[in-house]
């Protein structure tokens, strides 16, 4: 990956949190709880996964880089939000821990080389996994869960009432 990719992807990572917040901010009080039907997720349980996995993410990046030959281990999302309580769980915590993870782990890849960016490990579920693999999926993961809460949105304002 040439140096001006990852300088694009870094300033995708970084915009992630405003765009997620600007979205959630556009939502009703009482939409937030709201499920499009029993397999989807509300707004505050997408809230709640986001604050989980990019803490996890930011673990991922920083054991990648430290550690030599590091084991980054996998977790089932579904799970999570089922014994975790997701959709009960209050969302302002979520958001603060999802800022500042965002903005910790945004200095912390800014001063990374390009030696780094090389660096590699093993995913318990997809096998080798590179700094840059990280980089190219957290750098959209916020972008992604935010088209999903503009969905929620659309869905809600839909509804039959």
């Amino acid at each position: 990956m040439t140096p001006e990719k990852i300088n694009v992807l870094i300033s995708k990572y970084e915009n992630g949190y405003s765009l997620f917040l600007q979205s959630l901010n556009k939502f009703p009080q009482e939409a937030l709880r709201w499920k499009p039907s029993e397999m989807e997720w509300s707004a505050a349980e997408v809230v709640l996964h986001c604050a989980d996995s990019e803490t996890n993410a930011a673990m991922r990046i920083r054991y990648l880089i430290a550690e030599n030959d590091p084991v980054i281990v996998g977790y089932d999302q579904d799970v999570w939000a089922a014994v975790f309580n997701y959709q009960n769980l209050p969302i302002e915590p979520a958001m603060r821990l999802l800022e500042a993870v965002r903005s910790n782990t945004s200095v912390l890849i800014r001063n990374f080389t390009e030696m780094d960016w090389k660096k590699v490990g093993k995913h318990s579920e997809y096998g080798t996994y590179s700094a840059e693999k990280w980089l190219e999926l957290y750098s959209d993961h916020l972008k992604v869960h935010t088209d999903q809460l503009n969905r929620i949105l659309m869905q809600w304002d839909k509804r039959d009432l």
